[in-house]
């Protein structure tokens, strides 16, 4: 197993929240557990941790006193589907790992904003080794890319947002 194997699986155990994960392929063995919400143990003088506060706030700031309760703000999943009313969805049709362009330093196929027909390569999606073209299949306007380059994608996952022609 190399690194950038290892890379992706602690990546796809951590998108998928898994705790703990064994593998044993021949000689290598690896296993992976992740630490939870619970007590830690005892001091070990072998380990330390290292502990660092958020930088997006000061102090201060991090800190809010409770407000009066609100009406319940919209789930992330519903602000997502009100504010992508009309737009066509171009969802994976494998799993693999997603990328932007052709090849490493190559601009990518589509940007935000570019316009598209049907039928033109949107990204590559590698599966087992083979680069599979992600076509459109509607005319449009690009109007967000859901995935980041290089990464871990499932079959049925949204990839980009199109408003149709």
């Amino acid at each position: 197993m190399n690194q950038k194997e290892l890379k992706e699986l602690i990546e796809f155990l951590i998108e998928k929240d898994i705790a703990e994960f064994e593998l044993e392929r021949g000689d290598v063995k690896v296993k992976v557990k992740r630490a939870g919400e619970q007590t830690p143990p005892a001091h070990d003088p072998r380990y330390f941790a290292v502990h660092s506060a958020p930088m997006s706030a000061p102090p201060s700031a991090q800190v809010a006193a409770p407000s009066a309760p609100t009406a319940a703000p919209p789930t992330t999943k519903e602000q997502a589907a009100a504010s992508r009313a009309g737009l066509h969805i171009v969802k994976s049709p494998i799993v693999g790992t997603f990328y932007e362009s052709p090849s490493p330093g190559s601009p990518p196929f589509v940007k935000n904003g570019d316009k598209v027909t049907a039928g033109q390569v949107l990204c590559i999606v590698e599966a087992m080794k083979l680069m599979n073209e992600i076509e459109a299949d509607v005319a449009g306007e690009i109007v967000e890319r859901l995935v980041n380059n290089g990464q871990p994608i499932e079959y049925g996952q949204e990839l980009f947002t199109i408003r149709p022609a």
